[in-house]
């Protein structure tokens, strides 16, 4: 699909950190955004979101849509040309029931789907994640979109089976379907909050700025900039050769030592965390904190992401530690922390 300043993007998630500079993207780059979110209250303020960011927003709707619901899908996808399906539940910590994520993740995905294919909508541009290609795996080496999280593999946490199945869900209603698809693998998304409702991707910088962790684990990220993981799935939208391609959103690997070295050298009045936990000691807590364990396999890994077929198309991503400077101001900005 070529850039046309007449096409209408369906963004759903509007309200969501990812799904907001999605949508913000788009309208300066001269589209016609219908974005969904829960509520009209939701929709209003994300409205006034885009207009501060000084975004032309009388090309800016919005249509009411669940993803656990059908009925409101269809009248969002009127006099749309495209989608981009970015909305899935994230959550901070896992889930005690994995279903709790998984049912909604694949049910949403397949309900935006059935939808497009009804209102003869042939392009989706869907937000999936790294988390779909590295799953339980943790070897030192590079990851490239070949690779795939298998769905049978016991140590996958909910949150990367909930991505793994609902795209092996759209790849297959695609290719059944004749709908062009193309998937967005985000990698751990910084960046500037456009609100205090940030969501949960800012959350390792939160929780060093507040010095919630005295002691760094010894894990590491792979890192994306949130305006550059928008950038990419409008790329996509305007260049054929993304069509049936995974495209892994990242560019480049940071211990958490280093992210924290950033902060410090940035705000060097404030308490942040400079030592590391030793691992034994991170096994230890992750008993108490469910977030560390979601990463005790991957303690002293470097899980590195080949970007190149992005960058084949024109992506030219922030370095991580802009990704991380902008999302320290605006967690600062909001009084978040």
């Amino acid at each position: 699909m070529s850039s046309q300043k007449s096409s209408r993007i369906l963004v759903t998630g509007a309200s969501g950190f990812i799904g907001g500079h999605c949508v913000l993207d788009l309208l300066n780059h001269g589209y016609e955004v219908c974005g969904t979110t829960r509520s009209q209250d939701r929709a209003g303020q994300v409205r006034q979101l885009m207009k501060a960011q000084g975004a032309d927003v009388t090309r800016l709707s919005f249509a009411e849509a669940l993803l656990t619901d059908k009925a409101g899908w269809p009248k969002a996808m009127t006099r749309c040309d495209a989608v981009f399906h970015v909305a899935s539940p994230v959550p901070t910590v896992q889930p005690k029931d994995p279903e709790d994520v998984i049912a909604p993740a694949r049910a949403g995905t397949m309900n935006v789907l059935e939808a497009a294919a009804e209102a003869n909508i042939k392009r989706v541009i869907l937000t999936s994640s790294v988390a779909s290609i590295l799953g339980g795996i943790s070897e030192d080496r590079t990851y490239t979109a070949a690779d795939w999280s298998d769905p049978e593999d016991p140590h996958l946490t909910p949150y990367s089976l909930s991505k793994t199945l609902a795209e092996i869900d759209a790849w297959q209603f695609c290719s059944e379907n004749g709908i062009q698809l193309t998937t967005i693998h985000p990698s751990l998304v910084l960046g500037p909050a456009l609100e205090e409702d940030y969501g949960s991707s800012l959350e390792a910088l939160a929780k060093l700025l507040t010095f919630e962790v005295p002691l760094l684990p010894r894990f590491g990220f792979e890192i994306v900039d949130a305006r550059d993981v928008a950038a990419l799935h409008r790329i996509a939208l305007e260049n054929e050769a993304s069509v049936n391609q995974r495209l892994i959103a990242s560019n480049g690997f940071l211990w958490f030592r280093d992210i924290a070295a950033i902060l410090k050298k940035q705000y060097p009045a404030r308490r942040i965390p400079q030592r590391e936990m030793p691992n034994w000691l991170t096994r230890l807590a992750s008993i108490f904190v469910p977030e560390i364990g979601s990463f005790i396999a991957d303690l002293d890994v470097v899980k590195s992401l080949d970007n190149s077929p992005a960058r084949e198309l024109g992506w030219a991503p922030r370095e991580p530690e802009a990704a991380i400077k902008t999302g320290a101001e605006s967690l600062i900005g909001f009084g978040i922390v």
